[in-house]
């Protein structure tokens, strides 16, 4: 596993991100993202295999009432290519050591109900489904 913490490293991963994010095409908007996010304590690693990124994780640490500290998992993925290769599962133990060297209590992922691929892989992987999240788009106001 390899830092991602230049803006040299984080185009290279551009491409498997927007496997995730695909919002996020324009790479310009995801260096602008991910720099103000590393400065709020974000970190992205990239798996490679032979030079070539396979598989990217994004976490940060956080602490709240409900989980204590913990280690939140905002991007995961394996490239399309290359799933079911046991890189998402070598990311997943990453993630889960380091929580533990960080003294978390739990490692929290969300993912979209519609994603059963992805849940039959948490639950593989040894993460239950222990919340429902809701949300809601807030307007812009012009002002």
């Amino acid at each position: 596993m390899e830092p991602v913490d230049s803006i040299a490293a984080a185009l290279a991963v551009h491409p498997l991100i927007v496997q995730l994010r695909p919002h996020l095409a324009d790479a310009d908007e995801f260096l602008e993202r991910w720099g103000r996010q590393c400065k709020a304590g974000y970190r992205l690693v990239v798996l490679r295999d032979a030079g070539t990124p396979v598989a990217l994780a994004g976490y940060r640490l956080q602490e709240n009432l409900v989980h204590g500290t913990f280690l939140y998992v905002d991007d995961l993925v394996t490239d399309a290519r290359c799933r079911s290769s046991g890189y998402g599962e070598q990311l997943i133990r990453y993630l889960q050591e380091q929580a533990h060297e960080a003294g978390c209590s739990k490692l929290v992922l969300d993912t979209p109900m519609s994603n059963a691929l992805g849940h039959r892989f948490y639950f593989r992987c040894g993460l239950l489904a222990t919340a429902l999240r809701f949300s809601t788009e807030v307007p812009h106001r012009v002002r």
